[in-house]
C-alpha cells in the first residue's frame, strides 16, 4: 500500500481560538473539576473550569494592562507547571503566540528562539533561567519584559490588570480565527539550527478535536469515571502541547508534574492516580526495568521473566484473534495470566497509579515486545507517530486493532503517502504553516498539500504504518550497502544495562556502534553479582562479564538485518551522551554529527585492525 487517508471526525470550527474552549466549558459547567495543582503538603487542589476561566481572564487582562497586544509574541521558559498551561491559555484569550523555550537551554538556544521569533516578554520559571535570558538580553532590543514565575509573576501581572474591564479582554478574543498563529515551537536541531514551525489554532483543533473524538473512551479506566491525566512531558516540545491543548478542549482533568525522574514521577502518578497517562518510549522502559530489578532482588528473576513471557504471549493472542488470524488466548494461557496478574501485572500498573487502563507513547520508537508486555499487564499503550510540524500525531494504533510494533494508522482527518524514494509525506488539517521567516525551507517541505517528513517508512497491507528510518541518517558504507541505524540502535538499547547506542559507518568498511549504560542498571547489577562497589569508569569497561553482556545484545540486534548491515564490533563509552554536553537534543534525541565529532578517537579505534 502507498497511500491512505481517514476521513475525519471532527468539524473544523470556521470561528474563534483555542481560548473559546476555556469560556464556553465555564459558562456551560463553571463546577466541573478540570485541572489539579500541586498543593505545599504534596497533595492535590481541584481547579474548577469556573475558577480557571478567572484566572485565565485576570491574567489576561494584565497582560494587556502591561503592554502585550494582538498577534505579540512572548516566550515561556519553564518546566511542566500549572502556570504554564495558565499562561497559554492567558496569551491565547488575547489573541497573542506563545514561543516555549526548553529550560535546560543554553544562552545560544534561547536567544535564537528569542531573537528568531522576535518577542517581545518572556516569562521564566525560576532565576537561573532568569540569568541566561539576561546573559543574552543586551542582543535583544525587542525584549522589553522579563518575569519570574518563583518571584510572584503571575500575580503581579494579573493585578497589574485590575482597572481593565473584561470586554477590552473580550474583544481581542471574539477577533480570533483558527487561521491565526498560535504558538512557534522551534524543531530539536538534530541537523542544524532549530527552525521555528508557526502552529495556529487550526492547526491544534485537527489535532486535538479528531484524537479525542476517536480516542476518548480509551481515556477513562471504566465507563462513566472522570478521564484525568497527568503530564509530565516538556511543554516546550509539541507532544506536551497537544496533550495540553486535548485535556482542556476535551474536559479531561489535567495535572502536571516538571520531573521526568523516576524518583519525583512514580509518587505523583500513585497520588494523583491518572486514568490514562501519554508518554515517551523512556518512561514504559523505566518502569519494566524497574519493576525487572527489583524482581532480582528478591530472587525472583525467573518467575518475573516466566510472567513477561505469558504477557507477551497473551497479548500477541489477542492481536491475532483482533485481526482474524487466530482464535484468542488459550484456556492454559489465560489461566497462567491470571495467576501472574496478581503475582506481578497488578504491581506494574500500580507504579503508574493503579488505575491506568491506557497510554499512547510517541516521540521514538517503542520496541514491539514491550508493547506486548504492558498490553499482557493490562495497560495497552498506542503508538503513534508524529512531528513538530504536523502538531504532534498524524498517525497512532486503534484501541480496537492495535498492531504492536507499528506505528499505527492516520488520526482521523489525515492521509499518509509513501513516495517512490521511501520517505513518508503527510496531509491534514493538523500541518503547519511554513517556518518562521525561512519560506525557502517551508516550500521544500510543504509540496502540494503534502508535508515531506524526512522519515522513512513503509504502509502495510491494512494501512498501518512502520518506521524505518531517517532519510538523513540512513548510512552508505565503503562497499555501498545502505544501511538504517535506527532498527539496530533501539533492539540494543532493549538490554536493561544499556542507556544509548548510536550506529556508525557512514563511508566505512563495516557497521560499528557506540553503547553508554545505564548507571542505575549498573550499579544493580554489579549488587546481584557480589560487587557493590561502582569501580572507576576505565576500570568498568574492561569488565569482560560486563562486555559479555552487552556483546549479547548486540547479537540479538544482528538478527534484525543482513550480515552486511551487522554491527560488527562496539566500544561501551565511560559517559552517557548528555544535553549538557551537546549531544542529545531538549527532547532527548542523538546528534549524531556532534556525538560522531566528540568520540572521534573512540570512533578511529573501532576501525583500526
Amino acid at each position: 500500500m502507498r497511500e491512505i487517508t481517514v476521513p475525519p471526525l471532527a468539524t473544523a470550527p470556521r470561528v474563534g481560538g483555542l481560548a473559546d474552549a476555556v469560556f464556553d466549558h465555564a459558562a456551560e459547567e463553571p463546577e466541573r473539576v478540570v485541572l489539579a495543582r500541586k498543593a505545599p503538603d504534596g497533595g492535590w487542589r481541584d481547579v474548577t473550569s469556573g475558577e480557571f476561566r478567572d484566572e485565565v481572564l485576570a491574567l489576561a487582562k494584565g497582560l494587556l494592562a502591561l503592554g502585550v497586544r494582538f498577534g505579540d509574541r512572548v516566550a515561556i521558559m519553564c518546566r511542566t507547571r500549572y502556570e504554564w498551561t495558565l499562561f497559554d491559555f492567558a496569551l491565547w484569550t488575547l489573541g497573542a503566540q506563545s514561543v516555549p523555550v526548553y529550560p535546560t537551554a543554553s544562552a545560544e538556544q534561547v536567544f535564537w528562539a528569542l531573537h528568531d521569533s522576535g518577542v517581545s516578554a518572556c516569562l521564566v520559571e525560576h532565576e537561573d533561567h532568569a540569568m541566561t535570558v539576561g546573559s543574552v538580553i543586551d542582543r535583544l532590543p525587542m525584549l522589553r519584559q522579563l518575569w519570574q514565575v518563583d518571584a510572584g509573576a503571575l500575580d503581579e501581572i494579573s493585578a497589574a490588570g485590575r482597572a481593565v474591564d473584561d470586554t477590552a479582554v473580550e474583544r481581542h478574543r471574539l477577533a480570533l480565527t483558527p487561521d491565526a498563529p498560535a504558538t512557534i515551537i522551534y524543531t530539536s536541531g538534530t541537523t542544524g539550527r532549530p527552525r521555528g514551525c508557526v502552529i495556529t489554532h487550526a492547526n491544534l483543533m485537527a489535532e486535538c478535536d479528531n484524537v479525542l473524538a476517536r480516542y476518548e473512551h480509551a481515556f477513562h479506566t471504566r465507563p462513566g469515571d472522570q478521564a484525568a491525566t497527568l503530564l509530565f512531558l516538556p511543554l516546550a516540545h509539541v507532544f506536551g502541547r497537544m496533550v495540553q491543548v486535548a485535556a482542556v478542549r476535551g474536559r479531561v482533568k489535567l495535572a502536571h508534574q516538571p520531573s521526568l525522574s523516576a524518583t519525583d514521577l512514580l509518587p505523583d502518578l500513585q497520588s494523583f492516580r491518572p486514568t490514562f497517562v501519554l508518554a515517551v518510549p523512556y518512561i514504559f522502559e523505566k518502569v519494566f526495568a524497574a519493576a525487572r530489578r527489583r524482581a532480582e532482588s528478591e530472587g525472583r528473576t525467573g518467575p518475573f521473566d516466566k510472567a513477561v513471557d505469558v504477557a507477551v504471549r497473551y497479548a500477541e493472542a489477542l492481536e491475532a484473534k483482533a485481526f482474524g488470524t487466530g482464535p484468542g488466548p488459550s484456556a492454559a494461557l489465560r489461566v497462567q495470566h491470571q495467576v501472574f496478574d496478581k503475582l506481578v501485572y497488578g504491581k506494574v500498573r500500580e507504579a503508574l497509579g493503579g488505575q491506568v487502563r491506557h497510554a499512547m507513547s510517541g516521540g521514538s520508537a517503542m520496541e514491539r515486545r514491550l508493547g506486548l508486555f504492558f498490553a499482557g499487564a493490562g495497560i495497552v499503550i498506542y503508538e503513534g507517530y508524529g512531528l513538530t510540524e504536523s502538531t504532534a500525531a498524524v498517525t497512532a494504533n486503534p484501541p480496537e486493532r492495535t498492531r504492536f510494533g507499528t506505528v499505527g494508522k492516520p488520526i482521523p482527518g489525515t492521509s499518509v503517502h509513501i513516495a517512490e524514494d521511501g520517505e513518508i509525506w503527510v496531509r491534514g488539517g493538523q500541518v503547519f504553516s511554513g517556518y518562521l521567516g525561512d519560506p525557502r525551507t517551508t516550500r521544500s517541505v510543504l509540496r502540494d498539500g503534502w508535508l515531506a517528513t524526512g522519515d522513512l517508512g513503509a504502509l502495510d497491507e491494512d494501512g498501518y504504518l512502520t518506521i524505518t528510518g531517517r532519510k538523513k541518517e540512513v548510512l552508505i558504507t565503503s562497499g555501498g550497502k545502505t544501511v538504517s541505524p535506527l532498527i539496530l540502535e533501539e533492539r540494543v538499547r532493549t538490554h536493561p544495562l544499556v542507556s544509548q547506542c548510536i550506529v556508525v559507518g557512514n563511508d566505512r568498511p563495516y557497521v560499528a556502534a557506540l553503547v553508554t549504560l545505564d548507571p542505575e542498571a549498573v550499579e544493580h547489577w554489579l549488587r546481584m553479582r557480589g560487587r557493590p562497589r561502582v569501580p572507576p569508569p576505565v576500570k568498568l569497561l574492561r569488565d569482560p562479564d560486563l562486555e559479555a553482556e552487552i556483546r549479547r545484545a548486540v547479537i540479538a540486534a544482528n538478527t534484525q538485518v543482513s550480515q552486511a548491515e551487522s554491527i560488527r564490533t562496539f566500544r561501551i563509552l565511560a559517559a552517557p551522551f548528555s544535553e549538557e554536553h551537546g549531544l542529545l537534543t531538549p527532547s532527548l534525541k542523538l546528534k549524531r554529527k556532534a556525538i560522531e565529532q566528540a568520540y572521534t578517537r573512540e570512533v578511529e579505534a573501532l576501525y583500526q585492525s
